[in-house]
């Protein structure tokens, strides 16, 4: 079924050389602004031939390692710095960036749960659809810059995916690795169908994924990890020139090869976690309690882990409902490959 065009319209030139910075502006009408428009900031940096990055943050608003990192890299980066064409977009889903939530606060869409998208339907919907019909096509690579916001903590890592091409699950996963991350890791998705990444990968471009901390906070260390890795990205695939600077100490493997690596609750209450992040657990382990808040002198739920491996996400709130992640658990390996 053929669509109609996007409705947003960008006010760069994507073929122009040089720097500029603008907007996608996409009409909206609200209770405050009848003909009012959603306003994502871009910057393109384009300089003669060459590949094209598309650099992402803010799919969720309250990821804030990327957003400001991509903020401070489109207020720097020159065309005399870069060899083809890079496309920065600090805020993707800027109403739920403006709302510091999760999810938009204009439609309450999950923006990472919503591609391919629809240029008829909501806002969120309509976002998704200009990325997967405008911006990936005219890319090379992709990186899409992730934290754990308000829900989450976890370990800093660069990703990529099992993807039935080989060729391409290679470049994407030596692009992990580049990020310099202290963790790379080929992750596993719960439901990939309507994420960003498989709407990249389907277009068969190389993509990037990553989390780096999160408690809807950014710390010197992860804006740290995180700067070095936009700039360790750009390196890795010819965009700038340079030389890939990895983490003191070495880089950690990491690999869920399935859904067991999630524990969720099955209670609601006081979250008590029994091991630290970036800990190793093995099998059966003692790794959360969950306590009722409704009444005093009861036992607590005990949960243990599912397999070995090493704790890589956990929940950051202490108030849990049934269904929530409550931990993560990845296996160490000792290498990476398609």
């Amino acid at each position: 079924m053929s669509m109609r065009p996007s409705p947003i319209s960008a006010t760069v030139d994507f073929d122009a050389e040089g720097v500029q910075h603008g907007f996608l502006k996409l009409p909206i009408s609200t209770d405050e602004s009848a003909w009012g428009a959603v306003m994502i900031p871009v910057t393109v940096v384009k300089n003669g031939d060459g590949p094209t990055a598309l650099l992402t943050g803010g799919n969720h608003g309250d990821e804030y390692e990327g957003i400001t990192s991509l903020l401070k890299l489109s207020s720097s980066l020159q065309p005399e710095d870069v060899a083809g064409r890079v496309i920065i977009v600090p805020c993707m889903n800027t109403p739920a960036v403006m709302a510091g939530k999760r999810t938009s606060g204009l439609d309450g869409g999950n923006l990472n749960r919503s591609f391919p998208g629809n240029p008829d339907g909501g806002v969120t919907e309509q976002i998704a659809d200009y990325f997967t019909r405008v911006l990936v096509p005219m890319s090379d690579v992709v990186l899409d810059l992730h934290s754990g916001g308000r829900t989450l903590d976890i370990l800093p890592f660069g990703a990529s995916h099992v993807l039935d091409d080989k060729n391409q699950q290679q470049a994407a996963l030596e692009g992990a690795k580049a990020f310099g991350a202290p963790y790379a890791m080929v992750m596993f998705e719960l439901d990939a169908e309507k994420l960003f990444d498989t709407a990249c990968e389907r277009q068969g471009k190389v993509f990037v994924a990553t989390e780096l901390g999160g408690g809807g906070t950014s710390t010197p260390d992860s804006m740290a990890i995180t700067e070095r890795g936009v700039r360790n990205f750009l390196i890795h695939y010819g965009l700038i020139q340079g030389e890939v600077e990895m983490p003191q100490g070495g880089q950690r493997y990491l690999d869920m090869p399935d859904a067991s690596c999630y524990v969720q609750s099955e209670h609601s209450g006081v979250l008590e976690l029994l091991v630290a992040l970036g800990d190793s657990v093995t099998r059966g382990q003692p790794i959360a309690r969950v306590y009722d808040m409704t009444r005093s002198g009861s036992a607590p739920v005990t949960y243990h882990a599912e397999r070995d491996g090493v704790l890589m996400a956990r929940r950051a709130p202490a108030l849990i409902n049934m269904g929530d992640t409550l931990a993560v658990i990845a296996d160490v390996v000792e290498t990476l490959d398609a």
